[in-house]
């Protein structure tokens, strides 16, 4: 018996059954790009996790290897002043010429990242802290000293006075003291702008002024001119100037060194004036691949009576996304 015959599809049929395949290889095709790019996608956001996470790990060994170089420099003593080792700013220089890729020293197979870096003393500049005291009162001595760095760096004449009236309502001791229109205390010198000064006077003042947790004195062995102006007293440009020629020479170690060198009359504040510091701004560079970060800490370096340690008081990163930026 001869087997039945299948009738041949019919044009209509036959276009249905295409436009079925088309579909069905459309929706396998879509489902196919979804999970390559699901892949992609997993990948890049795992090695952006692990780009950040070496980031970390190394501006955090960073921070800890300044920690260490302020920390040895205060087991020997002595005054701080800018031809101490901590002082040398780093130049950028990839990260494995300083620790080898492999047991052959051989760098070449280490991560494409580079380190820059320096450590700032914080007390070269004049503390804004000093302007108001314990009672939330202006201290009429320190507002002409900053009223001199002002001229010195060509800031308007008010400059100083609103910073004081500024800082005063903002650090009033009590809540019953603080105006309702105070402002927010600021905690670190580009936030002057919330005292109503503008971005150009503040980016002009934030060479030479520093927000720290409590009063400290200059040191004399750090600061610029100006800033020296604003710790002592009556002092003059020419001598301001003649200070840090004698430093660079032999760095202050006594206030009785200070004095002898300005004009008679003219006296120093043990108050105002000083030749350590305990307060530094650590400052890092990295470029890993395509990407750069920058990040500021300020540390406190504590004496042997509270330990001999260096803390980490504030820590704050940019990322400048990347190495053309």
């Amino acid at each position: 018996m001869m087997p039945r015959r299948r009738p041949p599809l019919q044009p209509r049929q036959r276009g249905d059954a295409l436009l079925l395949a088309m579909v069905i290889l459309t929706l396998v095709a879509t489902l196919a790009a979804g999970m390559v790019w699901q892949q992609a996608r997993a990948v890049q956001v795992e090695s952006a996790e692990r780009a950040q996470q070496q980031a970390d790990w190394i501006l955090t060994g960073a921070l800890d290897w300044a920690r260490l170089i302020l920390r040895e420099d205060a087991r020997t003593g002595g005054a701080d002043h800018l031809g101490e080792p901590w002082a040398t700013p780093l130049a950028e220089a990839r990260l494995s010429t300083f620790l080898a890729a492999d047991h052959d020293d051989n760098s070449d197979g280490g991560p494409d990242a580079f380190l820059s870096g320096s450590i700032v003393d914080a007390q070269s500049r004049y503390n804004l802290r000093d302007l108001v005291d314990d009672n939330g009162k202006i201290v009429p001595a320190q507002l002409k000293g900053l009223e001199r760095l002002c001229d010195a760096a060509g800031l308007p004449t008010d400059t100083a006075a609103r910073l004081a009236d500024g800082l005063r309502s903002a650090w009033a001791p009590s809540a019953e003291e603080r105006e309702s229109t105070a402002p927010i205390a600021p905690l670190k010198v580009a936030q002057l702008v919330w005292l109503g000064l503008d971005a150009a006077t503040v980016a002009r003042l934030e060479p030479y002024v520093v927000i720290l947790p409590v009063r400290t004195p200059v040191n004399v062995n750090t600061a610029a001119r100006e800033v020296l102006l604003a710790a002592i007293d009556n002092l003059d440009l020419a001598t301001a100037e003649r200070l840090v020629q004698v430093r660079q020479r032999k760095p202050f170690t006594s206030l009785q060194a200070v004095q002898q060198e300005l004009p008679q009359g003219m006296a120093v504040d043990e108050q105002r004036i000083g030749f350590k510091s305990s307060y530094f701004d650590v400052y890092g560079r990295l470029r890993l691949d395509e990407r750069v970060l920058e990040e500021h800490s300020l540390v406190e370096r504590r004496g042997p009576e509270r330990g001999l340690g260096v803390v980490t008081l504030m820590r704050e990163r940019q990322n400048l996304a990347s190495a053309g930026s």
